[in-house]
């Protein structure tokens, strides 16, 4: 018989025995069955960085893992051999939840990051692992394009501590269009995340002429004053052709730096660019009160700290937003 998916708000109607537009979520017997469970692309250690989370235990070491297939159709996707994939997964490394927890801790990892594909479509894979990592003392990461159902926001997040959301356009033609998504699922998610203590940084992919007007990054501004404060991290990063968009120009530098001022003169308080060499003053955190630089990061290294206290400016003493050790 048939059965709906329901884990994002595709709701893909499924015959026997079909897989849905993921490639991954498969009708078996009746149920949703997830084929990549117990299959993951490989395991890296990165830094903590490099997802990008700038105010979650920087300089701190993440096992970052994923599987194959996505829920999106975006038409730059930088990971598209994987999320496109209709690969087999056996192709790929058997690892269960219990071995992925226990390489992140053999390698002194602070917590596990779920990414390169989107968890939501292996969220029982990820479940199960990041509850015993909570078990174990680890943290657990997400970096999602946040277009879940939201009757499954609370399951998805529970044992979540940190996410990095992409908002990859403030504009719902953009998401039809290039993504064959709504933006409006994405941000009821990112709501929901910020509501529910998940500490959270959001990215946005600039890409010349499609999702960088000024107009654009205005209104996204805008909205994320108005629904989630001004302390949310927002990283506004580099495209480079890749897949469908192999025919792009890669973002200009002037562009993100452009962003960047714009969301700062609104009054966002911690706001970076990446993927452009030669951006340390962007990529440094500022103290909000004073406006020293209290995290100096080159590329993905933190080449000084200046925190004191846990997250306290080392020159004035004011509390910088985040998660921090001591």
């Amino acid at each position: 018989m048939k059965t709906k998916c329901k884990i994002c708000p595709r709701q893909c109607d499924l015959e026997p025995d079909q897989s849905g537009f993921c490639h991954v979520r498969k009708n078996v017997g009746g149920k949703i069955h997830l084929t990549t469970y117990g299959y993951t692309t490989g395991l890296n250690i990165d830094p903590i960085e490099k997802k990008p989370l700038y105010h979650f235990y920087p300089g701190s070491k993440v096992l970052s893992f994923g599987t194959i297939g996505c829920n999106m159709g975006c038409a730059f996707c930088q990971n598209a051999h994987l999320s496109r994939s209709k690969e087999e997964p056996e192709k790929y490394y058997k690892a269960s939840p219990e071995e992925i927890v226990d390489t992140a801790l053999r390698h002194d990892c602070k917590s596990i990051a779920y990414t390169y594909n989107d968890p939501i479509i292996f969220i029982e894979y990820m479940r199960d692992t990041a509850k015993i990592a909570h078990e174990k003392g680890l943290k657990n990461v997400a970096i999602t394009a946040g277009n879940i159902s939201p009757e499954f926001h609370a399951e998805f997040f529970e044992y979540i501590d940190a996410a990095n959301i992409d908002l990859k356009a403030f504009n719902d033609d953009f998401y039809k269009k290039h993504c064959l998504a709504s933006l409006e699922p994405v941000l009821e998610t990112i709501k929901y995340a910020c509501n529910a203590g998940v500490w959270l940084e959001l990215t946005t992919l600039l890409i010349e002429g499609e999702n960088d007007s000024t107009e654009e990054i205005t209104k996204e501004c805008a909205w994320i004053i108005d629904n989630l404060g001004v302390h949310v991290p927002l990283h506004f990063s580099a495209f480079f052709p890749a897949w469908k968009f192999s025919h792009k120009n890669p973002t200009r530098p002037e562009t993100l730096l452009r962003a960047y001022e714009i969301a700062r003169d609104m009054g966002l308080k911690y706001v970076y660019t990446g993927n452009i060499p030669n951006a340390v003053s962007t990529s440094t955190t500022y103290c909000e009160n004073c406006n020293s630089a209290i995290i100096i990061r080159d590329g993905y290294s933190v080449v000084e700290y200046d925190l004191e206290n846990g997250a306290h400016c080392r020159f004035c003493g004011f509390a910088c937003s985040g998660r921090f050790e001591g």
